[in-house]
This record gives C-alpha cells, structure tokens and sequence, in this order.
C-alpha cells in the first residue's frame, strides 16, 4: 500500500498548498490512503468545518487534529458527523468525536488512523500516550485484516515522540509527529518493520517563524512584550510530510521518503 501523511496544514497558505499538490500527488505517485493534520488550517488555530471539507475533497482520506482540536467551536459538532476527521486519543473523555478509527481503501484494504497527543512540554496535561495507545494497537494488531496502521504522534519534544515510535515499533506501520512545524531529517524504518519521522514538518509557508508572519513572534522575542496578535505568513507554501510504501500482508513499512513539494525547501519524493 503507498501511503502519504502529510503535516500540520498551517492557515491559507498551507490550504492553498493542499489543493493546489495533492490532487497531481495522489495521481502522480499512485497513493492508496492519505492522512493530513488540519490542527492549523483554520487561521493557524483549529479546523472549521468548510476547511475540513476543502481538505478531504482534495485528496485526503482523513484530517487528524491535535490539542487545538476545538479552538474552531463548529468543529464540536461537525466531528461528531463526519467520520474522517480524528481528534487526540487521550483528549478530555468528554469530548466530541474519536481517536482512531478503521478505514476503507478503495481497494477495500482496512486501514487503522489514529492519533495522541504527548505530555512533555505541552501547555495543558493529558492522558499517559503509552497507555492510550496500547489499548487501541492491542485492539487492532498489523496483518489479519489490517493492511496497515498510522500513528499521528502531536507533541511538543522530540525525545517522547521517538519513545513512542519505540514502543509502537512492530505494531503500527507508521508512527509520524506533528506540532512543532518544522520537518525533521530522521525518516527511516525502525528494526520491528514500522516507518518513523520526528516531525512531519507544516503545509505552510516557510518564510516564517512555524508559519507565522515573522514581526510579532520577534518583537515578543527580543523586547518579551507583545503588541498583536500572530498572523499566518501567506506566501508560498511547501507540502510537508512522508510517504510510506508497506506490505499489504504484514503491515510492515517496506520503503519511506521524506516528502516536501513546493515553496522554498529542497524538493523531495517518492523517485
């Protein structure tokens, strides 16, 4: 199965970035099953409904939030309606909508979707990620009847995300962070068969401070005193995130490769 995760859709840039490539990537590389993290589509906080849409209707298959899930208050509602969109595993039990979730391609391949958020340096304290994970991947073993399996890990430090691409090594065919918007240079397949990358970097532009227009988030560095609100940096955006190939029968990854299309990063791909 050729399988792409792509990262954190970051305001109307990452948007316009989202229609403007996946279409062509989904034709292009022949992708089975496609996961993309809206956390940041709406205006660089939450997810509204209409973006959602605009996202699954360009190619994704599932859209995976994050701790600013329901920053967008439609999105309490809309969750509960469709399907496709994920919020964190380990969020208030209270909350609207699930974690994770058993897909369908449309070769009728199950595929398991879900997502955690870490603790480690995160502004509010959610439940353990290990714990919450393990039920589910116990729920759902790789090979039987799941072709494959996706972890979306959205935390903050770098040392609990490869914790906990260890601890499901084996038992999910990919494990990918999110949150922090910058893409790191780690992709490989852990010794247990599972596709791994740090963080999948944003859909964004990278002329930026995480795809932020650059003037507030320095003053507030160099002075620590704000004077307005962040604002999405809009110009051209890069695709950002990894593509996976993995063994229908196994669910083991077989091949991963860094994607990055557009905008001003190195280009990167499937060959």
């Amino acid at each position: 199965m050729k399988i792409m995760f792509l990262g954190d859709v970051m305001g109307r840039a990452g948007r316009r970035a989202i229609t403007d490539h996946l279409p062509r990537l989904r034709r292009e590389w022949k992708l089975d099953f496609v996961v993309v993290n809206g956390e940041n589509a709406t205006n660089g906080a939450g997810l509204s409904p209409d973006h959602a849409r605009l996202i699954l209707d360009a190619g994704a298959d599932v859209v995976t939030l994050g701790d600013h899930a329901f920053d967008q208050r439609d999105m309490m509602a809309f969750i509960e309606k469709e399907p496709r969109v994920l919020r964190p595993i380990n969020f208030a039990k209270s909350a609207p909508g699930v974690g994770a979730r058993v897909f369908t391609d449309a070769r009728g391949r199950k595929v398991l979707v879900a997502q955690v958020l870490g603790q480690v340096f995160m502004k509010r304290p959610f439940d353990d990620p290990f714990s919450a994970l393990d039920g589910v991947l116990k729920q759902y073993p790789m090979g039987g009847q799941l072709a494959a399996s996706l972890v979306d890990i959205h935390c903050e430090a770098t040392s609990e995300k490869m914790a906990v691409g260890h601890y499901c090594d084996g038992r999910a065919s990919i494990v990918v962070g999110t949150h922090t918007h910058v893409p790191t240079a780690d992709a490989m397949i852990l010794p247990g068969g599972t596709a791994y990358l740090s963080d999948a970097g944003m859909c964004g532009d990278y002329n930026s401070v995480i795809g932020m227009q650059k003037d507030e988030p320095l003053r507030r560095f160099i002075t620590g005193m704000p004077k307005g609100r962040f604002q999405p940096a809009e110009e051209d955006a890069t695709l950002s995130g990894i593509y996976v190939e993995t063994d229908d029968r196994t669910g083991r990854a077989t091949q991963t490769v860094m994607v990055r299309q557009g905008g001003r990063l190195q280009q990167s791909g499937p060959v």
